[in-house]
């Protein structure tokens, strides 16, 4: 067995490219139900990304899980967000106590929902909450204006820690994760991992957040410009970023990520901080993408043109800007239904219908 340090080099040397052949498998039962060819649209492209990401022609379901991380973040002392950190303690026991979105969502779908504590300001574990997973890592990171956010070590056990939850889910028969979080000023942390993996420029990534104002929004841009004009000699690698400009939580996402990937596990990306680690995980194993599904476009910052950048179609758009995963678990059920059609209708021979003349 590989040491703790290797798990991460491990994990990328396992990940083999998607299966065309396992989606061409697929593309054939599709085109024998009974429908025109082609008329169920994008939901047969999801059926056969989702073959060729499981290796299985047969593309066979199994259960969906959602792992939720949450963090606190140092960069909140620049004031980007409008809501203070405690609130991201608070919200930790909101998920798990089932009254957060998506723990509504999760209960809907019946989904196993995951909740971890990779390092919130406020150190719960004493006196843990029940149905809260503690991989914490430190009390929040870094003010990553002032010097890195956290140091590589830190970075790799976060991403090892992702790792490690995809595996677990993947050995209990979770075939769907889908990935969230929570953390107040998350959003300025992926912005800047997002400008530092793909090159937009920070004004073009940036949002409101939580719902800070015009001024608190251009706080937040001059914040995330002089970190990454800092920084610039350490956002070289994936992990660089992370450790530099991320969060406990961003890393530990793309873990999930990699993981998932090593696994054959389809990983449904949440949104605009979800999509940070994703690129993040671009950089460490190129490629990746073709193993993600992206559950949605945020309405958050540069969310569409970061998709863009990324070469990744969003499975909905509902102007959604929570986080949480409650966009991967939206998409996750979207493509549930696509893999039942693809099951549970008949074909033009069983059904005894007849084909297309031409």
């Amino acid at each position: 067995m590989a040491s703790q340090m290797g798990l991460l080099e491990q994990t990328v040397a396992a990940i083999h490219p998607v299966d065309i052949e396992a989606a061409r498998i697929a593309d054939a039962r599709l085109n024998s139900l009974t429908k025109p060819r082609g008329s169920l649209g994008y939901l047969e492209e999801l059926v056969r990304r989702y073959a060729a990401i499981r290796h299985d022609g047969s593309a066979r379901k199994g259960r969906g899980a959602i792992a939720a991380f949450v963090a606190d973040h140092g960069i909140a002392e620049e004031g980007v967000s409008a809501f203070p950190k405690s609130v991201t303690l608070e919200m930790l026991r909101n998920i798990a106590d089932g009254g957060a979105a998506i723990s509504v969502l999760a209960k809907r779908f019946g989904y196993d929902l995951r909740v971890f504590d990779m390092g919130v300001e406020t150190d719960s574990s004493m006196n843990p909450f029940s149905g809260v997973t503690y991989r914490r890592i430190g009390p929040g990171t870094r003010n990553f204006l002032k010097g890195a956010a956290m140091t590589r070590d830190e970075a790799r056990r976060a991403v090892e820690t992702g790792i490690e939850v995809a595996r677990d889910l993947s050995s209990s028969g979770a075939t769907l994760i889908g990935i969230g979080e929570m953390g107040i000023a998350n959003s300025t942390s992926a912005a800047a991992v997002l400008s530092a993996a793909t090159g937009i420029v920070p004004v073009r990534l940036a949002g409101h957040g939580t719902g800070i104002d015009n001024t608190g929004f251009k706080r937040k841009v001059d914040v995330i410009e002089g970190a990454l004009q800092r920084h610039c000699d350490a956002l070289t690698d994936g992990l660089g970023i992370l450790a530099t400009v991320g969060g406990f939580e961003i890393a530990a996402m793309t873990g999930v990520c990699l993981g998932g990937a090593a696994e054959n596990v389809a990983v449904v990306v949440d949104g605009f901080i979800a999509t940070a680690a994703a690129a993040a995980a671009e950089r460490i194993s190129p490629g990746i993408t073709e193993h993600l599904f992206f559950g949605h476009r945020s309405a958050e910052g540069g969310h569409r043109e970061a998709l863009e950048v990324l070469h990744a179609r969003p499975i909905l758009d509902f102007e959604m800007r929570l986080g949480e995963g409650t966009g991967a678990a939206l998409a996750m059920s979207a493509i549930e239904s696509a893999l039942d059609l693809f099951h549970q209708m008949a074909t033009f021979q069983s059904a005894g219908v007849s084909e297309k003349i031409r």
